[in-house]
């Protein structure tokens, strides 16, 4: 039956149909102006510890999945701090920043940038790296691109 005979027969019989307005997510505008991309694909800093990148990757083991959270200095381009976990939660981005913040000293202003994933969008990830000198970047959304260096780094692990 065509939709013009089944429209026609509702009509007659005075019937409606029930419309389901599609989804659409909501802008937070506030929260768009926190994701700021302070980075803006400057990958090469003049000195150490101005600027980190971090992503979390899944890597496929004998057992399963397991997720790698890694930060990495762009200057040296050295992993410096990096956590495995099996499960895809906050805490192991809030181990893998403490890590680094230990073992590295913090000079001048830092720059910590990762993409819009819900661990890095949280208020723990927020608390962690609330200080004066820690400036929080955020990829562009749907853009890894400008978090390429730490994507590129992940994918030669899985290849390995």
């Amino acid at each position: 039956m065509s939709q013009k005979t089944v429209s026609k027969y509702m009509r007659d019989m005075n019937l409606k149909a029930i419309w389901i307005k599609k989804y659409r997510p909501e802008k937070h505008e506030k929260m768009e102006e926190e994701l700021k991309n302070v980075l803006s694909r400057d990958f090469s800093p003049p000195e150490a510890n101005m600027a980190w990148v971090t992503d979390i990757t899944y890597i496929y083991t004998e057992k399963g999945f397991v997720y790698l959270s890694s930060i990495m200095d762009l200057y040296s381009r050295k992993i410096i701090s990096w956590e495995v976990s099996d499960s895809l939660s906050v805490e192991i981005v809030l181990k893998t920043v403490a890590k680094a913040k230990s073992a590295r000293k913090l000079g001048k202003a830092l720059i910590i940038h990762s993409d819009r994933g819900s661990q890095y969008t949280s208020r723990e990830y927020k608390n962690v790296t609330r200080h004066p000198k820690i400036e929080r970047s955020y990829s562009r959304k749907g853009n890894p691109w400008d978090n390429a260096v730490i994507e590129s780094f992940h994918s030669i692990i899985k290849r390995e």
